[in-house]
C-alpha cells in the first residue's frame, strides 16, 4: 500500500493553519485575562483596614489543600486571614468552601476545626462541602448559602478570577490578599500559568454559567454554621 507523502504546499498550509490557531489562541487568553483582572480594579486590598464593603454577609475561605488534620500552608494563610477579619468585625460569619468529595478527603472541615482553634465559635462558621472549583463555590454561595455581599480571602493570583466569579453571580465582593508563606519563583510560576487558563475557563463559565457538581437544599448564611456539620 503505498503511502502518498504531503507536499510541500500542503505542509506549508499546515504549518500556517497550526500558527493561525495558535496566535488565536494567545489573544482569546490574553483578552479573558485582562478583563477578569481589570474587573477587579479597586477590590482587593492587603490590609483588613483597607476593606470598605459594609453589611458583609460574610466572609469566604476558598480551600487549598490540608494534610491529614492540618491545612497547607496557603490554607492557613488564608484562614488566619479570615479569623482577623471576622474579630475586626467585618462580617458576622465565615464560609469554608473546599473539597469534601471523599470521606478519606475533608478540607472543610479542618478549615473549620482550625478557626475554632483560634477562637471563632462553632455556630458562626458554616462549610460547603461541595465548593470543588472557585467557580462552584461562588455558585453555590449565591445560590445555596444566600450571599449577596461577602469578603473574599486567598492569595492575590487567586483572588482576580475568585472575585470575577462572585461577581458574575450577583454578589458584591471585595477580596483580602492571604500572605505569610512566599512563593518560590518556579512554584509561582506554576501557580500564574495555571491561572492563566483557569481565568480563560471561568471566564465562559460565566457567560453559560453550567450548574455545579452539587446543588441541594438552601441554607441561611445568617443562622447557624453547624447546620452545614457532616
Amino acid at each position: 500500500m503505498n503511502i502518498q507523502k504531503p507536499t510541500k504546499k500542503e505542509i506549508k498550509n499546515l504549518f500556517k493553519a497550526v500558527f493561525i490557531v495558535f496566535i488565536i489562541a494567545v489573544i482569546v487568553a490574553t483578552a479573558t485575562n485582562l478583563a477578569v483582572v481589570f474587573s477587579t480594579k479597586g477590590k482587593i486590598f492587603d490590609d483588613i483596614s483597607d476593606v470598605t464593603i459594609e453589611d458583609a454577609d460574610c466572609i469566604i475561605v476558598l480551600g487549598c489543600g490540608v494534610y491529614e488534620d492540618t491545612p497547607s500552608p496557603l490554607l492557613e494563610d488564608r484562614i488566619n486571614i479570615a479569623v482577623d477579619l471576622y474579630f475586626e468585625g467585618k462580617a458576622p460569619k465565615i464560609l469554608m468552601s473546599g473539597d469534601h468529595g471523599k470521606s478519606n478527603y475533608d478540607e472543610v472541615n479542618v478549615m473549620r476545626n482550625y478557626a475554632m482553634e483560634r477562637g471563632v465559635p462553632s455556630e458562626d462558621i458554616f462549610m460547603d462541602h461541595a465548593g470543588f472549583s472557585t467557580y462552584e463555590t461562588m455558585y453555590r454561595a449565591k445560590e445555596i448559602f444566600g450571599v449577596e455581599s461577602a469578603i473574599v480571602v486567598t492569595q492575590r493570583y487567586h483572588l482576580y478570577r475568585s472575585l470575577y466569579n462572585a461577581n458574575a453571580m450577583g454578589m458584591e465582593v471585595q477580596g483580602v490578599c492571604a500572605t505569610g508563606h512566599g512563593f518560590s519563583r518556579s512554584s509561582l510560576l506554576t501557580w500564574n500559568t495555571r491561572e492563566i487558563l483557569a481565568r480563560m475557563k471561568d471566564f465562559f463559565f460565566c457567560i453559560i454559567k453550567p450548574k455545579p457538581t452539587f446543588l441541594g437544599d438552601e441554607i441561611d448564611i445568617g443562622g447557624n454554621g453547624e447546620a452545614t456539620l457532616g
